[in-house]
């Protein structure tokens, strides 16, 4: 269903932020077919280990070790970005989003999804994991003004009980 929003065709070129296990990865490459490319993208080394053996059969897709801080990919290079159940992780918000930005054409997507909405992640953050209770995901207000900021119109956004949702447009 998520992926389904981002209208993805045959021949685009996806990158998944925090790729992790790859979670959405095998929708991605189905979505974008043998001529599109599908790359997942994470700073941890085990994750990035595990997901290049899970998914070693999938010939339009691969990973890489990167923080998304970091993006260095051609200017315009993506059609689309996922970022799945990392949002809140990220330290630096804005420079990410500057530089998925950067790396995304114009017009292309931009999705931010979560299992949980805003309010779940931060009582379930502030209740177990105290280390991670700054760890949040924006209301919509200040998801809006975070993207705008960073040149992104959100096109939908829903955040209820087990689903945060945003997809903007790369202005």
């Amino acid at each position: 269903m998520l992926v389904s929003k981002l209208k993805l065709s045959n021949g685009m070129k996806v990158l998944d932020v925090g790729t992790g296990t790859g979670i959405l990865i095998s929708t991605l490459a189905k979505a974008v077919g043998i001529s599109g490319l599908v790359v997942g993208v994470d700073f941890a080394e085990k994750m990035v280990e595990t997901s290049k053996r899970k998914f070693s059969e999938l010939q339009n897709v691969r990973f890489e070790l990167r923080n998304v801080e970091e993006l260095d990919y051609p200017v315009g290079y993506f059609d689309a970005v996922t970022c799945f159940g990392m949002f809140p992780h990220i330290e630096n918000k804005e420079r990410a989003l500057t530089k998925i930005h950067r790396v995304l054409k114009s017009k292309g997507k931009f999705m931010i999804a979560h299992t949980l909405s805003s309010k779940e992640l931060r009582e379930l953050h502030s209740k177990e994991a105290p280390v991670i209770a700054h760890d949040s995901l924006p209301l919509k207000v200040e998801m809006s003004k975070l993207l705008k900021n960073s040149g992104f119109v959100i096109d939908y956004f829903e955040d209820q009980p087990r689903s945060y949702i945003c997809i903007s447009t790369k202005q």
